[in-house]
């Protein structure tokens, strides 16, 4: 018999992937049913990769399974247990990794590996050697991607401004309107404060989903038409927040020089299939792909033991690695222990989107805090609430993520009422477990 809490428990983690353990825990409770439940996914990252050695079995060993996650790779072992069946992700305008609109794919057993593979074509995918054709896959598991993009709010500054400009231009009906989704009102945009490293154009460039849709411009409204194709009122669901959704970093940006990262995009470069690619080459490409990030793994293993002048030269020696003296040499002369194996991970986030990278200024980030409150006012109550500081590994500004995640509890206590809360990244819950079993009911 279904479950239910009586008091919305927001779990809040450090690190993303650990909220999979307390999302099991509501699904061992009956407060999540076995299958096919639906996320609403806030974050300036999809977080839909997989562990790409993991075998696809070690679902089903819940310990092993935590073990194995990282913090971009914990959403889709659970789409293979069966569990997760619907992500919706929303992004702001800066994340742009996957094409908006409805993604429909397959994710399953990978029979010639035994890992977990999927049959997305998009580039996302194609990038880490994930894809794999549908008849190659056992156990499939259907998944609904929805890719939905969320602008803040505009200002009060902005909007008198707009009606300034729309009075001085005359009556709506005597001129053509060019804002969509709300109209002549649409209340949301991207910002345009310097601080942004995505143009609207950019950000509205290339942006097809799989089935088509009318590209909007990320306004509440259309994002809640979006949502209530979604979520309904009788479906039990997982309201999942990052707080690098409001504001984000891309680190390595910071723990490498300009020249470095340019090297590392060099290096891990990816080359897409083309739009109209059939089969045999987006096989062929993913092949290559999958050869290119283990030659890579090797080169940066190898240096761990040994990083001296003849080893590097040697590894340079190779096709598209001769830029490995310079890179090397840059590193060293700033640490001579480099961290080579950060270094590859840093490499694994460079191929044909490059990480997000937007720091939000305050009123940009009251500005989404509006546009996420009115998205959720129509929705249903969530069954309970997952939220990731992302601030150790630098994705959320260590600076801001206090006062974001204040911001969010508050948001939420708003929009639910009283919350339990559950600050795990303390070490310390915000209950014990036996008052939290006496919250509960059947």
């Amino acid at each position: 018999m279904k479950r239910f809490y009586q008091t919305l428990p927001v779990w809040i983690v450090e690190d993303h992937h650990d909220v999979v353990s307390h999302i099991y825990r509501a699904i061992a409770s009956r407060h999540l049913p076995m299958n096919n439940i639906k996320m609403v996914h806030l974050d300036s990252h999809p977080d839909l990769l997989i562990p790409v050695n993991m075998p696809a079995e070690t679902v089903f060993d819940k310990e092993k399974l935590i073990s194995e996650l990282s913090i971009e790779n914990w959403i889709m072992p659970m789409v293979y247990a069966g569990h997760v069946s619907a992500v919706a992700w929303l992004h702001p305008y800066w994340a742009q990794q996957i094409r908006e609109g409805e993604h429909s794919m397959f994710v399953g057993r990978d029979s010639s590996t035994t890992t977990i593979r999927v049959t997305s074509k998009d580039n996302y995918f194609l990038s880490d050697g994930l894809y794999v054709p549908e008849q190659q896959l056992e156990n499939s598991k259907p998944l609904t991607l929805h890719v939905i993009l969320v602008n803040p709010l505009k200002s009060c500054d902005q909007l008198e401004s707009e009606k300034t400009n729309i009075e001085a231009e005359g009556p709506c009906e005597k001129r053509p309107c060019t804002l969509s989704g709300t109209g002549c009102h649409n209340l949301s945009t991207p910002p345009t404060d310097s601080s942004s490293t995505v143009s609207k154009g950019e950000a509205m460039s290339n942006i097809s989903g799989d089935k088509g849709e009318e590209i909007d411009d990320g306004s509440t409204s259309y994002v809640v038409n979006r949502l209530s194709t979604f979520v309904s009122n009788t479906e039990p669901y997982i309201l999942d927040i990052d707080l690098d959704f409001f504001s984000c970093k891309n680190p390595f940006k910071e723990m490498y020089t300009p020249e470095e990262y340019k090297i590392l995009q060099e290096l891990y470069s990816f080359r897409p299939p083309r739009p109209d690619a059939d089969e045999e080459e987006i096989e062929e490409c993913v092949d290559v792909r999958v050869h290119q990030l283990e030659d890579l793994e090797a080169v940066f293993a190898d240096l761990l033991e040994d990083d001296g002048d003849e080893s590097v030269a040697r590894w340079a020696s190779n096709p598209g690695m001769a830029s490995l003296s310079q890179l090397v040499s840059s590193l060293k002369s700033r640490n001579p222990c480099p961290d080579y194996e950060m270094v590859h991970q840093a490499g694994l986030t460079c191929d044909t989107v490059e990480l997000p990278h937007h720091i939000s200024s305050d009123q940009e980030i009251d500005r989404l805090m509006s546009a996420v409150e009115q998205l959720l006012q129509p929705l249903p109550k969530p069954t309970l609430v997952t939220l990731s500081r992302s601030s150790l590994d630098e994705y959320c500004p260590a600076e801001q993520v206090d006062s974001v995640q204040n911001r969010v509890l508050a948001l939420l206590q708003r929009q639910y009422g009283q919350l339990e809360l559950h600050k795990v990244y303390e070490e310390q819950p915000f209950q014990t477990q036996a008052q939290d079993d006496e919250s509960q009911t059947s």
